[in-house]
């Protein structure tokens, strides 16, 4: 890399400043950034203050300098460094900068760079002798399907030939720059093929109807967007990283009269993920044997862990730890059990009961979603206490979830809950 130092003090201005505008909009830019980060700043002033003059004078760092309370020699790093900052001056009315990079020099960038060696001076970063054109030789500017083009300010030519650069630069030097169309100098359609089409033919649907995707999906013919842009690619799965459940705080909805309610949030997952984990670690598999009345079951692969929660008293039963919450006091509001049916429901489907959860219910004689959906408050407070839970039967709501699994299983589910079950 090139040393690259201010201009020699011979051509340097004695001072600089902002004019009106550009010190309104300086000190807009610098309000963007968390006090004590003013520095942040520093490449955008630079920027401005090129744009102002042309190039990048010894005035221009020390005033930026002065204005973020920055140390002279770290807005001097900046200047220098970044090869987007002019540090002698360039010309009035065009700096020509030539792409030179693999994909142009193959399409001709070389004969582009002759001609700016012809018409405007044999030494890049020095100007014509009115002081009107410059040139230098640049890393790729993002226009390699148009290759070569050079830019011109903040406009591109594209598709360029050394007559069609010539007549460009005489365009500038005679200030009618305005007049050249940017873009492609060839009859190309953005940087569709040179050749044409070959798909997707109908150019007018193109720009008229732009889509999201192929699909159409997200987008309406009018371009207006139906899912946010983070959105739009993501599909809708069961996974915990797609689920909106996990996202906080969760979304209100009005009603009709004004009146706030909570939206229909899916039961969170991230709260049981690792319990879930740990039991199909425990459980080789999930066949059970049963007998024909409910309590006297035992799952055939039940863990020692279980198998020691089952046969403890109902004051220290449960699977998680004791100092969560208090265990029932009495069985008053225990939920009637029944008798296990020919067919239980798969009670999993419930975000928050995995193996082991569904293998204590079924002790406690709970076999099917319409059992839980008329739980009452009492009897679901018995079951949270009973299984330490601390709340989380609320939190999940079983009890709406069992409701939905009961109607419709799980095309219900997913339409109250907008994603499948478990």
């Amino acid at each position: 890399m090139s040393v690259r130092r201010l201009a020699d003090e011979a051509i340097q201005p004695s001072g600089f400043a902002f004019t009106r505008e550009n010190k309104a909009w300086a000190k807009e830019t610098i309000k963007k950034y968390p006090k004590g980060r003013q520095y942040s700043a520093v490449i955008p002033l630079l920027m401005r203050a090129q744009e102002q003059e042309g190039w990048v004078t010894r005035a221009a760092v020390e005033h930026v300098a002065e204005m973020l309370d920055m140390p002279l020699i770290r807005v001097l790093e900046v200047a220098t460094f970044y090869t987007q900052f002019q540090l002698e001056p360039v010309g009035t009315r065009a700096h020509v900068q030539v792409c030179g990079t693999t994909p142009c020099m193959l399409r001709g960038a070389g004969d582009l760079i002759d001609v700016c060696k012809k018409k405007i001076n044999p030494e890049p970063f020095k100007t014509n002798e009115e002081g009107t054109l410059s040139w230098e030789e640049v890393e790729c500017q993002g226009a390699c399907v148009n290759a070569p083009m050079v830019m011109i300010f903040k406009d591109t030519y594209e598709d360029l030939t050394p007559e069609r650069l010539e007549e460009i630069i005489d365009a500038f030097e005679a200030g009618k720059g305005d007049t050249v169309e940017p873009g492609s100098q060839v009859e190309r359609f953005t940087s569709a093929p040179a050749s044409g089409f070959t798909t997707l033919t109908d150019e007018s649907a193109i720009i008229k109807f732009p889509s999201a995707g192929g699909s159409g999906e997200g987008r309406s013919r009018k371009g207006e967007a139906h899912v946010p842009p983070s959105r739009a690619g993501r599909p809708r799965t069961g996974a915990m990283v797609t689920d909106a459940a996990i996202k906080s705080p969760s979304p209100e909805k009005t009603r009709s009269n004004g009146e706030k309610r909570a939206s229909v949030t899916p039961p969170r997952q991230d709260e049981v993920q690792a319990d879930r984990v740990a039991e199909e670690a425990e459980l080789s598999g999930r066949g059970r044997k049963h007998s024909d009345h409910a309590h006297s079951e035992e799952p055939a692969l039940r863990s020692p862990r279980l198998k020691k929660a089952k046969a403890a008293p109902a004051t220290e039963r449960g699977p998680e730890s004791p100092e969560r919450a208090p265990a029932p006091k009495s069985d008053k509001d225990r939920p009637q059990g029944i008798e296990r049916p020919e067919r239980p429901d798969d009670l999993k489907m419930i975000s928050g009961v995995g193996p082991k959860i569904e293998g204590i219910l079924n002790d406690l004689g709970i076999y099917t979603y319409a059992q839980i959906a008329k739980w009452k408050k009492a009897e679901r407070e018995w079951v949270d206490s009973y299984l330490r839970f601390k709340g989380r039967i609320e939190r999940d709501d079983w009890v709406k979830q069992a409701k939905a699994l009961a109607k419709g299983g799980a095309a219900e589910y997913e339409r109250v809950f907008g994603k499948k079950p478990r």
